[in-house]
């Protein structure tokens, strides 16, 4: 698994677009089902950090599920509260941050993540089939995957976004074990000592 141009076989599962200073934080972002909260708490046991989804602690701070704040207040509502939170929690060091598959939609998240030198947002990406096998039966807690009639054009809107991130691993055929030692391995190309 090494860091390659864009333009390599999709078989090779790391991308990297850019030399980064030592990261202190990593935010994963990528389209639902593509494994954040699940490779992120064994990255971060790995690191010896912190390990925080962006989508708990809104649940957790609104006293209501991201479905339910959707509902009740729209998606540009949820999007203000999002980017807020998310400039809050990437303040942290030592911090392995999982991102709603929205956020990176809105253009300060965007800029915030890419800009700082001491975050590497890593984009895990999936293709859209591996989002419906890997989610199917959680259309009631994720309410983008709820509406089909749209997914596939929100997946397509995002894809040229998250490619926008330092670095894109491919990771429909890893383990969760696969994607974080794939993640170190590109931590230990940007200079940082991880065990």
């Amino acid at each position: 698994m090494v860091a390659q141009s864009q333009s390599q076989p999709k078989d090779q599962p790391a991308v990297h677009r850019g030399k980064q200073a030592t990261p202190r934080r990593i935010v994963l972002t990528g389209f639902m089902g593509s494994g954040k909260s699940t490779a992120g708490p064994l990255l971060a046991a790995r690191l010896g950090w912190n390990f925080i989804d962006v989508d708990d602690v809104i649940e957790a701070e609104a006293g209501s599920t991201i479905a339910a704040l959707f509902a009740h207040h729209g998606e540009t509502a949820f999007r203000e509260l999002e980017r807020d939170t998310i400039a809050r929690l990437t303040a942290g060091e030592a911090l392995v941050l999982a991102l709603g598959g929205g956020a990176i939609e809105h253009p300060e998240t965007r800029t915030r993540l890419k800009s700082s030198p001491e975050t590497l947002l890593i984009h895990l990406e999936v293709e859209l089939e591996t989002t419906l096998a890997r989610c199917k039966g959680t259309e009631d807690l994720r309410p983008i995957l709820a509406d089909q009639a749209n997914l596939a054009n929100r997946y397509q809107r995002r894809l040229p976004l998250y490619h926008e991130a330092h670095v894109s691993i491919s990771v429909d055929a890893l383990t969760p074990e696969q994607v974080v030692d794939a993640i170190l391995q590109v931590v230990r190309l940007s200079g940082a000592s991880v065990s």
